[in-house]
């Protein structure tokens, strides 16, 4: 396996790298009769490209339009692979020619070595977050069949540096013309995370943070019991995203310390009382609401002077420099939208297949 390819009958399978040409890929599995364009395509894409997020955002800037190049004919999709190419337009390579043999903390530097044996060092390569973009394209694609299913996915930012929203307005925050920064869940916090920001940038340095997830309308039974459980292929998809380190469904952890009288959802005949197992029993899903937490490390590149070695071993001390985000947030909250949105696109298809 190469690792390039997410899904099993919904397939998404992603090319390039920071500093190349272009980055894109191929939807494989996506049946007929889906309506997409590029237009309805770049709405999703516009949310994630470099230049959002006010003061914590890069200054690399990218149109990030996307061109499809097979699989959609007069409007709506042909049941063949979509292929789809994004150019890069703002590279600046020579920023990195100075660090090309010192393995940066916190990113795949030595990790690459180890595993290749050479490595692309502009911008992290293939292991950039700029591959994301192709993400957002294969979820865009998978957000209208599963609109078709009446299956809606939002994602909002809960917690930046520390500092946590009250309030869960997805709508608001998910919403294309209200452009909340940060893609808060909370409009109330917003100016105490900008002065977080432009704090943490001041003194050379970067913020984690965290993202919530919302489906509704997921049918109850999606998913398999024992090796596929829905919950674990969203954890597997989300984590599969670069600065994700650790995913909750539900209470999450909480229910580690909770006790079962208080952490079981009662249920009534007009439905359930609760939805601490996040909209997911026994690895289907159980037509509630659900609700997975994403906690997001911050960017490793830094202005601070760290230590660390270069490819001969030999100790050094790096400070880096170049474009970067302050904070992965608000452009990762695309990106884990997109995997959730490809995940269930997936267990719709494997549900179809099954004929259940």
């Amino acid at each position: 396996m190469s690792g390039n390819t997410f899904g099993t009958l919904f397939q998404l399978t992603t090319f390039g790298e920071s500093h190349g040409p272009a980055v894109g890929g191929v939807v494989d599995g996506c049946p007929p009769g889906i309506p997409i364009s590029e237009a309805v395509i770049q709405t999703e894409l516009d949310r994630r490209k470099p230049g959002q997020g006010g003061p914590a955002a890069t200054a690399r800037q990218e149109d990030d339009a996307v061109r499809l190049l097979s699989g959609v004919f007069e409007g709506v999709t042909t049941g063949t692979p979509i292929g789809f190419v994004i150019e890069n337009q703002d590279q600046r390579s020579r920023d990195y020619s100075k660090i090309k043999d010192v393995y940066r903390p916190g990113h795949a530097d030595l990790t690459f070595d180890a595993k290749f044996g050479r490595r692309d060092y502009r911008g992290g390569g293939r292991s950039s977050g700029r591959e994301t973009v192709s993400r957002v394209v294969g979820g865009a694609i998978a957000q209208e069949l599963l609109r078709a299913q009446g299956i809606h996915v939002a994602a909002a930012c809960v917690e930046l540096g520390g500092i946590p929203a009250t309030l869960r307005d997805y709508g608001g925050a998910d919403h294309p013309e209200l452009s909340r920064p940060f893609f808060s869940a909370d409009e109330n916090v917003v100016a105490a995370w900008e002065d977080r920001v432009r704090a943490v940038k001041a003194e050379g340095d970067t913020l984690g943070g965290v993202v919530e997830i919302s489906a509704l309308g997921v049918p109850a039974g999606l998913g398999e019991p024992v090796f596929d459980k829905l919950d674990a292929r969203l954890a597997y998809a989300l984590m599969g995203v670069g600065a994700v380190k650790a995913v909750e469904i539900g209470a999450g952890c909480g229910a580690a310390r909770s006790l079962g009288s208080g952490n079981n959802d009662a249920m009534t005949p007009k439905g359930f009382l609760s939805n601490n197992a996040g909209g997911i029993l026994g690895g289907m899903a159980s037509g509630q609401e659900i609700i997975a937490r994403v906690f997001v490390k911050p960017i490793p590149s830094i202005g601070k002077e760290q230590q660390t070695v270069n490819c001969r071993g030999e100790a050094v001390r790096l400070s880096i420099g170049g474009r970067h985000d302050i904070c992965a947030i608000p452009r990762i909250v695309p990106v884990l939208k997109a995997m959730v949105l490809l995940t269930l696109a997936d267990f719709v298809l494997l549900q179809r297949r099954l004929g259940r």
